[in-house]
């Protein structure tokens, strides 16, 4: 039987944050819940992982379609990024790099396998980049299931892809992409980035929210190496994987829904899946040393003046490292009581509040976004008005910032913006791209 070091398992904490009381027939109960992890991560101890098996797996797919070549700083970059990241590996850790156009090819160490981290497989991985050429058209769906072959080939604890692309999933349908994406889910999690302006935003951010990873852009070919470094350094941070969220609610209690907020907003609701009477389990893929929000959204039965209940149960479950059956980490407790005090009933939670307005300021730049597109620039002053008052609001300079660059702000508090004439298609995907990204409420 494999053998485990207590030190390297991470520790959870749950925290709730909530106005727990409601007026007379109230039926509407909030609460955010911060999951920290701790003791797993990078600067720590070894990830989780049974003796003589490899803690982590980790395939990097590389887009080698024609237009890689166009300019020619993008294949170079890619090459330069991805032998970066191979530079970053920890010694032990499972990897293979993937060239990606209208088919999918192992580029190391090929005959279906991974290859194990040391200085002699680090070097060989990067001798082999060289042939990496650019040729061909897109098809993502391919790569991703040679990536799923591969990380199912070995032992693994840690199952994670890094997903680079410069153009649009040219070369099969989008219903291709989503059944490959369909069979992924869950059994690795991806980071997907897009350099240059010439992919489509949508399909890298979907790549990264079905498969619990990260999305970005990297304009500038010469800023991937940096990039795929940070990456590869938070991928070889965790500690534990497969981690659910895992929500019990009493009889008559209806779930309005489940959502990650911080640090990005991630909508959850449909991704439950049953996990025993009245109990459903939420994805969050894996962790190591962080901390990240939960807004959870019940609806509970009427009730009189002095009344109180159990709303919900928040709790962590991640696998048995033994095999065993899956067993909480740590659990929160969101309460519901009914009283006849207003100031009570009708006072909103800060950290409630906050991420309300955090979820709404993405949406409205989404829809900002789109109707600019369209041609409806009052739809779009309207809503990216919005956006600049919300981030204005809650402290969100990043989003702040990239805002200004697609509109001219007159008034950040009232929400007056004049849509700049002119605006540069890498700043417009910049926006759009990390237009999910929140900022931590004041605690």
């Amino acid at each position: 039987m494999a053998k485990f070091s207590k030190s390297t398992v991470p520790q959870f904490s749950v925290d709730v944050y909530q106005n727990e009381f409601l007026p007379e027939g109230g039926r509407d109960v909030s609460a955010i819940v911060t999951v920290t992890s701790t003791g797993g991560g990078t600067g720590g101890p070894q990830p989780l992982a049974p003796a003589g098996a490899g803690a982590a797996g980790v395939v990097i797919m590389v887009d080698c379609s024609g237009s890689m070549d166009y300019p020619s700083t993008k294949m170079r970059g890619a090459r330069e990024a991805t032998a970066a990241a191979v530079d970053t590996l920890r010694d032990g850790t499972s990897f293979a790099v993937v060239a990606g156009t209208h088919v999918a090819k192992e580029v190391y160490p090929g005959n279906g396998r991974l290859a194990v981290a040391d200085a002699r497989t680090r070097a060989e991985a990067k001798e082999s980049l060289r042939r990496l050429s650019a040729g061909g058209g897109t098809a993502i769906g391919t790569w991703l299931r040679l990536a799923d072959r591969l990380l199912s080939s070995a032992e693994l604890t840690i199952r994670h892809g890094i997903l680079l692309t410069d153009g649009r999933n040219e070369h099969e349908s989008p219903e291709e992409l989503r059944a490959a994406l369909d069979s992924c889910a869950g059994r690795f999690t991806c980071d997907a980035r897009g350099v240059g302006t010439d992919w489509e935003v949508k399909e890298v951010t979907g790549i990264a929210s079905a498969l619990l990873g990260t999305a970005d852009i990297v304009a500038d070919p010469s800023a991937l190496a940096d990039d795929f470094t940070t990456m590869m350094e938070k991928a070889m941070g965790k500690g534990v994987a497969d981690v659910a969220l895992r929500l019990w609610t009493p009889v008559g209690v209806e779930i309005a829904f489940v959502k990650q907020v911080a640090p990005t907003v991630e909508d959850l609701t449909g991704r439950r899946t049953e996990a025993g009477p009245r109990a459903g389990d939420y994805p969050t893929g894996s962790w190591g040393d962080e901390s990240r929000d939960y807004h959870v959204s019940v609806r509970v039965p009427q009730a009189v003046v002095g009344q109180e209940m159990l709303a919900a149960r928040v709790s962590l479950i991640a696998p048995d490292p033994l095999g065993g059956d899956p067993k909480p980490l740590s659990q929160g407790l969101v309460r519901a009581v009914w009283t006849d005090d207003l100031a009570m009933s009708t006072s909103i939670n800060p950290q409630v509040a906050h991420y309300t307005g955090q979820a709404e300021l993405a949406d409205v730049i989404q829809q900002g976004l789109d109707a600019r597109k369209s041609g409806d620039h009052d739809g779009a002053t309207a809503k990216l008005g919005r956006a600049v008052q919300l981030a204005a609001a809650s402290g969100n300079a990043d989003t702040a910032k990239l805002l200004s660059k697609v509109v001219d702000v007159v008034d950040a508090a009232t929400g007056t913006v004049r849509l700049k004439a002119k605006v540069a298609e890498a700043d417009e995907m910049t926006l759009e791209t990390r237009s999910t990204k929140t900022v931590r409420v004041k605690r």
